[in-house]
């Protein structure tokens, strides 16, 4: 019999490795074969940072994830026009750009552009990426038009995307290119035109359907008061901090732009944070600020108002023997520990979380997750991997660092879900006393 007295073995550091990748399947499963934009302005090009994300960005592309990368060149080009002793006259956040701008910038963005290209197509040297096959390309994608007078002063070179050659950036991503474009843009009539790199990439993300626009900035996600970086937030509640910042930085308007538009969801990353792009991708807390669009679902805690929707549920299939049927007055007193998916009002999923005691310890060490079950009309959509995400992470809040189930028909799926197949000297000596022996239910551990 284990002994729950003692603290959860913890792997070993070697293995630490194969414990991630195995969590992170999933999400390499769901990224592949879907398009990222990455945003990265020319402070980021220059960091010591660049190494570590370049590396980062051919790991994706080796795992399928379509990858178009808008660079800035903002910093390089201030220290051009000062070498050339030009000085840049601005008009709201616009620099006026004559020819020799113009020309500044195009010289900016052939420098910066040759730097990823070949970082990127090296696949970096003295590192386990070294001379894997990455193909880069670009193109004359951008078609744009003059921004034109603004208050009163004519903005000449600088300018705004009118269209994009989707049908070209998707044929290069369909044969494994990462995509790599610059801030310039050219008219039908032979002009050419700077822009705003986070114009061009919040631009693109939603003329592409992205499923996300990636926003190597700093100082990489969102603060609250005391540097609490924020994790995720809604539309609503980015547009809320945008309203309320007297000066709101260009990053978060890309990112809003982009969301309010269709793109599912924006990550705003530290691009001297080693790692954080895969850490944002392939764990559950990520490492920067999530903007995601509105959410028709929930997840929150039930109330004793809920039990007659929990009941509509979970009745057929007590009824069917996938769950054991529980007594209505226990349902009651225990509705603190379920878990709840709502949406639009109708429950869609829900689960349990019951915490158990070791015998000389008052916190919670081990916890059983129960009645994990969905609407008939919501099913294979997720929402039970959701449910079981969220109760993990309540557990680990607690002190538990260990799940338990006890099941019959759903083996597979807990399998799946990283769990293995234990015995009864698993269970805490509690639930022992109460397993029925004629139900025969498999038991399932999982360390969290």
């Amino acid at each position: 019999m284990s002994n729950l007295n003692e603290p959860a073995d913890q792997p070993a550091p070697e293995h630490k490795l194969v414990h991630w990748f195995r969590h992170a399947t999933p999400y390499i499963n769901e990224h592949r074969g879907k398009t990222f934009v990455l945003m990265m302005g020319g402070d980021a090009v220059e960091s010591d940072g660049l190494r570590n994300i370049i590396h980062d960005i051919v790991l994706l592309n080796s795992l399928g994830v379509r990858i178009v990368i808008i660079h800035g060149v903002r910093k390089q080009l201030d220290e051009q026009l000062i070498k050339s002793g030009i000085k840049s006259q601005f008009v709201r956040s616009w620099r006026v750009t004559d020819k020799a701008a113009l020309d500044a910038a195009i010289q900016a963005c052939s420098l910066v552009r040759a730097q990823l290209e070949t970082w990127l197509s090296m696949g970096l040297p003295n590192s386990p990426m070294h001379g894997a096959k990455v193909r880069v390309a670009s193109g004359n994608v951008i078609t744009a038009k003059p921004a034109g007078v603004i208050d009163g002063v004519d903005l000449q070179h600088a300018g705004l995307v009118r269209k994009f050659d989707t049908d070209s950036i998707n044929t290069l991503l369909e044969l494994g290119n990462i995509v790599l474009l610059s801030p310039l843009g050219y008219s039908p009539a032979g002009e050419a035109f700077s822009l705003a790199y986070d114009d061009v990439a919040s631009e693109l993300a939603v003329a592409l359907g992205a499923e996300k626009l990636i926003i190597f900035c700093e100082p990489g996600g969102l603060l609250y008061q005391e540097n609490v970086l924020l994790r995720e937030l809604s539309l609503v509640q980015a547009e809320q901090l945008l309203d309320q910042a007297k000066s709101a930085p260009s990053h978060l308007k890309a990112a809003i732009h982009a969301v309010k538009h269709h793109v599912p969801r924006a990550h705003l990353l530290n691009f001297n944070n080693d790692g954080a792009l895969l850490e944002e991708l392939f764990t559950v807390d990520g490492a920067g600020t999530l903007i995601s669009q509105r959410n028709f679902e929930s997840v929150r805690l039930a109330t004793e108002a809920d039990i007659p929707a929990i009941l509509d549920i979970i009745e057929p299939l007590e009824r069917s023997g996938v769950l054991v049927k529980r007594n209505r007055e226990k349902l009651t007193a225990e509705i603190r520990h379920f878990t709840l998916i709502e949406r639009e009002g109708l429950l869609v999923a829900l689960a349990a979380l019951y915490p158990y005691s070791s015998s000389e310890e008052n916190s919670a060490s081990i916890g059983e997750i129960a009645c994990i079950a969905t609407h008939p009309d919501y099913r294979n959509d997720a929402r039970g991997k959701k449910l079981l995400q969220t109760i993990e992470v309540s557990a680990k809040e607690i002190g538990i660092k260990k799940l338990f189930v006890l099941t019959t028909q759903t083996t597979h799926w807990f399998i799946e879900q990283g769990f293995e197949e234990g015995s009864l000297d698993d269970l805490p000596k509690q639930k022992q006393l109460l397993y029925n022996y004629q139900r025969n239910s498999k038991v399932f551990t999982k360390k969290i």
